[in-house]
């Protein structure tokens, strides 16, 4: 019988690849550039940026806009955010913004980049994070819009905690 860490994993791994399914199926037929994306690039052009902060986990993070709210979000808890998701070429693969409709998920139930940096934000915060490719994709990449071992730049606007 599997742990309760296990089933959470099992869960947010589940939902992940739903989301990444639903994702590619509504951009079938795109057609995104191939970029060249290593780790150590994304981190380099963001570290010469004074208030870019590093997590020990390689997450790297820049407050646009710091919001008035005091409460972070916890692992389970459900989420609504504005964001846009960009390669460190530039080359914007999805968001929000452009579909009038923020996003509603569990935090546990995204790539560990953002789950991460989502426990450490407060509602009305406007951040940039970096996402090396361990904390993102990995090697797996996602379907033709996300390359093997891409570091992610996301620009997130957490907007209600449930």
């Amino acid at each position: 019988m599997p742990s309760d860490k296990n089933r959470i994993f099992l869960l947010a791994l589940a939902a992940l690849v739903g989301a990444a399914a639903l994702y590619m199926n509504a951009n079938k037929g795109a057609d995104y550039p191939v970029a060249s994306t290593s780790n150590q690039e994304g981190i380099v052009t963001n570290t010469a940026s004074a208030d870019t902060i590093t997590t020990t986990s390689g997450l790297q993070y820049r407050i646009i806009t710091e919001g008035s709210g005091t409460e972070s979000p916890g692992p389970s808890s459900l989420v609504t955010v504005h964001y846009i998701g960009k390669l460190t070429d530039g080359t914007e693969f999805d968001s929000s913004y452009k579909r009038n409709q923020p996003a509603t998920f569990p935090v546990n139930g995204v790539i560990r980049g953002w789950t991460e940096a989502l426990q450490l934000m407060h509602v009305d915060d406007k951040w940039e994070l970096t996402i090396p490719p361990d904390l993102g994709y990995g090697s797996q990449g996602a379907g033709n819009a996300i390359p093997p071992d891409a570091t992610l730049i996301f620009e997130v606007e957490l907007l209600e905690i449930k």
